[in-house]
């Protein structure tokens, strides 16, 4: 048996970290088992879906890495397929038409709460005559669920879960305007994508129940279903945006690595042993559904930002400057010169480990991409008094002297003047911070003139002193 999985989102919003995770765990399953991972729009919902929503999903989905095999499914192009099931459903004795008017569901709803019982539909029209029908009213074809014993699905995940028939009322396949529902719509496309493993949110646990009924009623054969526990708030509440219940592209640009994402998301309810760090190639050989656990996980953003940390210091420099620079790129208003993008190469692999997303890292990699006249910041003009200048005055001549530059022997010159002029080094590196990078704060300074080179250094310096 080929495996074959699939992620079906509906267009009406963003990618959430939910989605994203159900998505990631059908991926994983499926490369797992040298399978395929399938993608479906449920766009049925005409009013709600969007392009742009459509969009966010195809985009996020490809950032993460979850490519999917195939073209994607619309089930709105489908619907004729859906009516055909319902009709053979009719044929079969196991659909009829039902006549009944909004006004009389109301009242049978409203008689089953009372006394208790899940079935909100009597079954009025189930078995009564079709000449009986009224005149010019449209009806809804009905699924004719089974009224004794139980149904049953034995979920991957939550284990064997049971529903008595009783409580099951006789469910809508088409609307009255010939429309599918989205339980009919799901089962059968679910069977035209051939598709053997269903995983997805527990929210849905229900549903299998139903869709059983469907699967039964068509004589075809079930897939497995696994539905994963909820994601909620580090508080054990329901993820809100103050939780972090974002769309994958707000991660996106708030700088995280796709690969840390990935990682996180796949630790949220499934483990592998002690492996905290892994990459999503190395979780396609792992991954088993039943490893999933049946309790809520909690998200927790401290815990995503420093996995973000370590794949940023781990991270190859030629692909980390490829990210950080149009983010640079942003933040200057232009696209960078040669002579940025070398001193951007330089000072990169010393300053990704002090950063722990990418759009923070490009804030701090920005020291190397300012071109003269440098505006310091306010702490740092604080700092260039008459006594600040006369050190950096002292730093410019013992860097001017040095021949052979480098990192090392621009640190042995600077130590060599402070020590003649019993000066505490620190008190000549803090103006020459300010003179090279316009704030107070930077990576060593003894780095900073080794990416700078001698004659940038001294051209920041002079512009200062002048």
């Amino acid at each position: 048996m080929t495996v074959v999985t699939r992620f079906a989102p509906s267009p009406t919003g963003f990618l959430h970290i939910g989605g994203a995770r159900t998505a990631l765990f059908n991926y994983l399953y499926a490369r797992k088992h040298g399978g395929r991972f399938m993608l479906r729009i449920e766009d049925t919902d005409r009013t709600r879906s969007t392009e742009e929503a459509k969009r966010a999903i195809f985009n996020g989905l490809r950032w993460l890495g979850l490519e999917w095999d195939g073209e994607p499914v619309y089930q709105s192009t489908r619907a004729d397929r859906h009516v055909d099931i319902a009709q053979a459903l009719l044929s079969k004795g196991k659909a009829y038409r039902c006549y009944c008017s909004p006004e009389e569901l109301a009242v049978m709803r409203q008689a089953a709460r009372k006394r208790g019982s899940g079935r909100l539909y009597d079954g009025k029209w189930r078995d009564r005559d079709p000449s009986e029908a009224p005149r010019g009213v449209a009806p809804v074809i009905r699924f004719k669920a089974p009224l004794k014993g139980q149904t049953v699905v034995e979920d991957i995940v939550q284990g064997a879960v049971t529903v008595q028939n009783d409580q099951l009322d006789d469910m809508v396949l088409l609307r009255a305007d010939g429309s599918p529902t989205y339980m009919l719509s799901v089962v059968v496309d679910d069977h035209d994508m051939a598709i053997t493993h269903v995983v997805r949110g527990d929210d849905h646990l229900t549903n299998a129940i139903r869709q059983k009924q469907l699967y039964l009623a068509m004589g075809w054969e079930l897939p497995a279903f696994a539905h994963i526990p909820l994601i909620l708030g580090p508080d054990g509440a329901k993820m809100s945006k103050r939780h972090g219940a974002l769309g994958i592209d707000a991660y996106r640009d708030r700088g995280f690595p796709p690969e840390a994402v990935c990682n996180y998301l796949a630790r949220l309810g499934w483990s592998h042993g002690d492996d905290e760090i892994f990459s999503i190639e190395q979780a396609s050989g792992w991954f088993e559904i039943g490893d999933i656990g049946k309790s809520p996980s909690r998200f927790d953003l401290v815990k995503l930002t420093s996995l973000s940390a370590h794949y940023l210091k781990e991270m190859d420099d030629t692909r980390l400057i490829e990210k950080v620079m149009p983010l640079i790129a942003d933040r200057l208003g232009r696209a960078l010169t040669g002579k940025q993008r070398d001193r951007l190469a330089a000072g990169l692999p010393g300053l990704k480990g002090r950063a722990k997303t990418l759009l923070e890292l490009s804030e701090i990699a920005l020291l190397y991409c300012r071109e003269r006249p440098l505006e310091p910041d306010d702490n740092a003009i604080k700092l260039l008094d008459s006594e600040a200048k006369a050190k950096l005055a002292l730093a410019r001549e013992a860097l001017a002297a040095v021949e052979r530059w480098s990192e090392n022997a621009a640190e042995a010159a600077l130590r060599t003047a402070a020590n003649d002029a019993g000066e505490k080094l620190g008190k000549i590196a803090q103006p020459l911070r300010v003179a090279l990078t316009g704030g107070t704060v930077s990576p060593g300074i003894f780095e900073v003139l080794g990416v700078f080179g001698k004659t940038e250094s001294i051209s920041r310096i002079d512009d200062v002193l002048q």
